[in-house]
């Protein structure tokens, strides 16, 4: 396959697509393919890891397991989720794209079987917490990040957008089927259901996925040359560790981990593991709570778009600013918006989805640019893993603040004033200054823009 074959713009890089001997389809840029593949992957990889928010009331209800035993699991999920990525990174550079997500889906896979016959809460914590929390962090938001930057030039602030939003999307069809099935079935069965989700997503990336444009002898959509992004070499664990040398020597990284380690604490952590068990306390059924969570999904999806199209149009940091701000009201209105008349629900429903994740399309091109293309991915990884460390702590914290208190109360209204902090974070990460660069570490990569 060749890239601009009879085209008058060499922005597009159409080819054509042969997805089987004999056929062929319209002529396309594969970066969409690839975007798209993607898309279903990490839709599956959010379905996967939010499955035990549906699972925490029959686990106590079976096994007597209160919830701060049971959020231990779900925190060491969140905490290898989140760790994992630097390390995916780098593997994804060493080994592609393709290898490293059909061994993640496989391992959910596996991790969710296993489950079904369990008994004591540490394999609870190893299978759900170790092994699941293993193969979602193989296709979290790093591998949204490596793609849009690999494959993507144009429009890499809207595809980064909508991989993220895949994460909402992944919420919005597994939740309620999920939580009917814990219901109805019992929640060994909604296991089995996404045992059989990850291994039916496994012959799609294989036939589809690629790793790099050049392996089809392509360039990013809308890129020149000058565009092109080397490849790290080595060990992908040194490299791992190299990217965290060069971002702790950043007080940009510090900036960005510490205001992501908020986002994941009043996200994944909080709304995403406890907004079902505390919807139930207050009278609802596990479906109506799962399907509510998978509402704030669909603005989510709605936020998170709008987002990647702010993003490569606007500054990113006041996009956060105000991303984290709106947030933080969300949540310090939340505690009083059960019991209330439905008005209340909706409204924070709008409000909070549409600002779910939109903060990762923002803080990953801050990273990009203060980073550099070839660096960005691992070090962001490890940004990201701040955020699942948050999420991990509330997770746990919200848990034994509900078995302490009898609600979850102060955990909503403390998450709302983080984000309130986060806020002013943001703002202290510096502006660009054109026509300087840092040149990173030995060995890591190229040469990355300066910020002051």
């Amino acid at each position: 396959m060749r890239a601009g074959d009879g085209l008058e713009s060499p922005e597009c890089f159409p080819v054509r697509l042969k997805f089987s001997p004999g056929s062929q389809v319209r002529r396309i840029h594969y970066a969409w393919v690839v975007a798209a593949v993607t898309f279903v992957a990490l839709m599956g990889a959010a379905g996967f890891r939010a499955t035990p928010s549906v699972l925490i009331v029959p686990l106590q209800n079976e096994f007597g397991w209160n919830r701060a035993i049971i959020s231990i699991a779900v925190s060491i999920n969140l905490i290898l989720f989140g760790l994992t990525g630097p390390f995916a990174a780098a593997l994804m550079d060493r080994f592609g794209l393709r290898v490293v997500t059909v061994g993640a889906l496989i391992t959910v896979a596996t991790g969710a079987l296993l489950t079904t016959v369990m008994n004591a809460p540490w394999q609870l914590y190893l299978l759900w917490g170790v092994v699941v929390g293993l193969g979602t962090g193989c296709m979290a938001s790093v591998l949204a990040a490596t793609v849009a930057n690999r494959w993507f030039v144009h429009r890499r602030g809207l595809v980064l957008g909508a991989l993220t939003a895949a994460g909402a999307t992944g919420q919005l069809i597994f939740l309620p089927g999920l939580g009917w099935l814990a219901q109805s079935a019992g929640w060994r069965l909604a296991a089995i259901a996404v045992a059989v989700a990850a291994l039916a997503v496994v012959p799609v990336v294989a036939l589809f996925l690629r790793n790099r444009p050049s392996d089809l002898g392509l360039r990013a959509f809308g890129a020149t040359e000058a565009d092109t992004v080397p490849t790290n070499t080595g060990s992908p664990i040194a490299n791992a560790f190299r990217g965290l040398r060069m971002g702790v020597r950043s007080r940009d990284f510090w900036l960005l981990g510490g205001s992501f380690f908020i986002c994941g604490a009043s996200t994944n952590g909080l709304i995403g593991t406890h907004l079902i068990p505390a919807s139930m306390d207050h009278g609802m059924a596990e479906v109506t709570a799962a399907s509510l969570l998978a509402v704030i999904g669909v603005f989510d999806v709605i936020g998170t778009l709008a987002s990647g199209y702010l993003t490569d149009r606007f500054d990113s940091r006041w996009l956060l600013f105000f991303y984290y701000g709106l947030r933080g009201l969300s949540l310090l209105f939340l505690p009083y918006v059960f019991g209330s008349p439905l008005f209340a629900l909706i409204l924070f429903i709008v409000f909070y989805g549409l600002d779910w994740v939109a903060t990762v399309p923002p803080t990953v091109q801050l990273a990009r640019r203060v980073f550099g293309a070839q660096n960005f991915a691992i070090v962001y990884g490890w940004i990201f893993a701040a955020h699942q460390m948050g999420a991990a702590t509330i997770a746990f914290a919200a848990g034994a603040v509900r078995t302490f208190f009898g609600d979850y109360q102060l955990a909503f209204m403390s998450s709302g004033l983080l984000c309130l902090v986060a806020a002013g974070l943001v703002l202290r990460i510096a502006r660009e200054r054109p026509g300087t660069v840092v040149v990173p570490e030995p060995g890591v990569g190229a040469e990355a823009p300066a910020y002051s």
